[in-house]
């Protein structure tokens, strides 16, 4: 895989780290069916169907800090699918990806210079130039796609370095390696067009503010790892305020909604092990609050 194409896998991984970062005090408020116990590995049981497992993942973390929880790899064995956010042997597919990078452009022959003031492009600028990249070949693109090229934490030689590991990429590993099949809650055109829901200015906007935001020192993606090693699912609820850019129902809510019936028709044939971003099992509206509210026991495997 080349490495643009490597640069597009990653992306669709990290949409659930932006989503993640757009987590706001209202996703995280608490009721009787949001979680609040410290744990990222759930058993979910409904009458006499055989438990199958809801695992929160963090999609880029480094792998100083990567560990599976107790029971994780038990959960994984005792299951016979593993199911995603999206299916990820789709990514696998070089036809396919190289018919989703031409998604990846603006519409219209806009440019970035059109979203961003002057101090905010030299601002850009000096960044990819740091990193070695010209931000002249890139200017084209769209500033959520932007977003992962300018992360170093995210890049393709952080991961084939072993920098950084990805739980899905692991987690894929032992199930080819079990003959797991393996499935999606949505499509990969579908995630796509979530950020193409957000205006292009507001794209920008996220991108001048994670530049500002590492350039600072203030290091949310360090922060949530902290709070992800923690397993505190309602910590990661409140770190972040109502103003952090990113719409809620888009990137989160609406998406957890439209998953409930599709987890339960993956669940009504056969034991499955889910991998979604941590970020969707937070709150009211959360997978696992839902998942309650439909009649399902959701259990957390707790650390002793």
């Amino acid at each position: 895989m080349n490495n643009l194409l490597s640069k597009l896998f990653i992306f669709f991984l990290s949409i659930g780290v932006i989503s993640s970062c757009s987590i706001s005090k209202k996703a995280g408020k608490i009721s009787a069916t949001a979680p609040t116990e410290k744990a990222l590995l759930w058993k979910i049981e409904k009458g006499d169907m055989s438990p199958s497992y809801l695992y929160g993942t963090i999609h880029i973390i480094p792998s100083e800090d990567f560990f599976y929880p107790k029971g994780t790899l038990q959960a994984i064995e005792s299951t016979e699918k593993m199911v995603f956010e999206i299916d990820m042997s789709v990514m696998s597919d070089m036809s396919a990806q190289m018919a989703l990078m031409s998604k990846a452009v603006m519409k219209d022959g806009k440019t970035l210079r059109d979203f961003t003031t002057q101090e905010e492009y030299d601002l850009i600028k000096a960044h990819f130039d740091k990193m070695g990249l010209p931000l002249a070949l890139f200017e084209r693109m769209k500033p959520a796609f932007l977003s992962v090229f300018a992360s170093e934490e995210m890049s393709p030689n952080a991961m084939q370095s072993g920098e950084m590991k990805s739980y899905e990429m692991e987690f894929m590993e032992i199930a080819n390696t079990q003959k797991m099949e393996l499935g999606g809650l949505e499509t990969v055109e579908y995630q796509l067009s979530v950020f193409d829901s957000i205006p292009y200015l507001d794209q920008a906007k996220m991108l001048v503010e994670s530049i500002k935001s590492k350039n600072s020192g203030d290091d949310d993606f360090k922060k949530m790892i902290d709070i992800y090693k923690e397993q505190d699912l309602k910590g990661m609820g409140e770190m972040f305020s109502d103003e952090t850019l990113g719409d809620m129902d888009l990137l989160l809510n609406n998406r957890n909604k439209n998953w409930i019936p599709v987890i339960q028709e993956y669940m009504a044939k056969e034991p499955v092990f889910f991998a979604v971003g941590a970020g969707h099992l937070v709150g009211d509206e959360g997978v696992i609050s839902l998942l309650r509210k439909q009649g399902y026991i959701m259990t957390p495997i707790i650390e002793e």
